[in-house]
This record gives C-alpha cells, structure tokens and sequence, in this order.
C-alpha cells in the first residue's frame, strides 16, 4: 500500500517545465559552464572578465556563454560596447525545486524502508 501511494507521489511531482530541466542539465553537465556560472555568482561580467581563467579563446567563451543564455540561465546588459552577463536564478530555481522534490520523494521512501526494517526486528 505504501509503495503504491509513493508511485503515485513521484508520478504526480514532475509538473516542471521539462525542456527547462533538460537545458539547465545540459549546460551545468559542463565544467567550463559551471565555473563560468560560479564567476557569475559574484556578480556581472564582461565576457573579457569571465574568459581571464581559461586557456581558450574568446571565441570559445562567447560560445558557452550563447548556450547559457539560450537556457536562460545568463542575461546580457548591453552599456556602450559592453557586454556585460549576470545571472538569471529563476531558471536554476526550477532545477532546484525539483530536485527538492525528489528529495522528498527519497526521504519518505528512507523514513518507509526504516518503519519497515523496525516492525520486522520487532517480529523477530
């Protein structure tokens, strides 16, 4: 009986905006994206500014930063002929609630599993 009201519980916990997860999965599934992310949590950025760590060309930066501004993860504000990124965290907070979700999920699943190994060492 439990098992089958906990199915019902994951079942029901994915109303996300699936192609959201997909695309904030795939670009955190980067190390270069994920640091240029970790930069960007200090604060905004000229592409000049977030390429100083990397050994790779401006170019190459400029490509990660189109792939996480299409997911929606950075935004760009343009002043003069400046670009300068910031983060958006709405888009990572979808990731995160489902994920906290699935903790839940996780967790009741652990507290059933101990209620369960307790009534079978109280039987013994």
């Amino acid at each position: 009986m439990t098992i089958n009201k906990n199915r019902h519980k994951l079942k029901h916990m994915v109303k996300y905006n699936n192609e959201i997860l997909d695309d904030v999965f795939h670009v955190l599934s980067d190390p270069t994206r994920r640091e240029i992310i970790k930069r960007l949590a200090v604060g905004e950025m000229t592409v000049m500014n977030l390429a100083k760590p990397f050994e790779m060309s401006l170019p190459a930066i400029s490509k990660h930063l189109r792939v996480l501004e299409k997911a929606g993860i950075v935004s760009i504000r343009r002043e003069g002929t400046y670009r300068y990124y910031y983060l958006n965290p709405q888009t990572v907070d979808s990731a995160h609630e489902w994920l906290m979700d699935l903790r839940k999920f996780w967790t009741s699943q652990l507290v059933n599993l101990e209620h369960f190994l307790d009534n079978q060492s109280n039987e013994d």
